[in-house]
């Protein structure tokens, strides 16, 4: 550790300039959650190597970028699941995902039920009333395979 404070302080400058580069990142998965984004890819746009932001994203906001991108698709596709209009089909490829197969597993994964379970749940008014801010916190996707798995007698 550091005893100078000329030292310490370069550091806490370094720590501050990182977290700007850490929130660029977050922000522009937040943004571009839709399009093909892989962690190399967001690691250059700060010119950083994928391992550098990897830790320092997982040290900053406790999950990695890879993490926090599924998680914020999943998101996206619970909010246009529950407004309807769209078949899963295609929410799966407006949020970013390529592949059905894939969408229905990180989503099954994340939420504790298949999209189109959720969907018929939300058209079926499961929530009604309740404002969005509410709903996108209550509803939030659990991450590393959380959720609960359904009672087999409830179906």
């Amino acid at each position: 550790m550091p005893s100078h404070p000329a030292a310490v302080a370069q550091t806490e400058e370094e720590r501050r300039r990182d977290l700007v580069l850490l929130r660029r990142v977050r922000d522009r998965i937040d943004r571009d959650h839709a399009q093909p984004l892989d962690v190399e890819s967001l690691a250059r746009g700060v010119h950083w190597s994928a391992g550098h932001l990897s830790r320092e994203f997982r040290r900053a906001f406790g999950e990695s970028p890879y993490s926090y991108l599924m998680t914020r698709r999943i998101e996206r596709a619970m909010t246009l699941l529950r407004r309807g209009g769209l078949s899963v089909t295609e929410v799966c490829f407006a949020v970013g995902y390529g592949s059905l197969g894939t969408f229905s597993t990180r989503f099954t994964e994340l939420v504790g039920m298949a999209p189109s379970t959720y969907r018929a749940r939300a058209a079926a008014g499961d929530g009604a009333g309740i404002p969005p801010c509410v709903a996108k916190q209550a509803t939030r996707p659990v991450r590393n395979g959380e959720a609960p798995r359904p009672d087999p007698r409830l179906g």
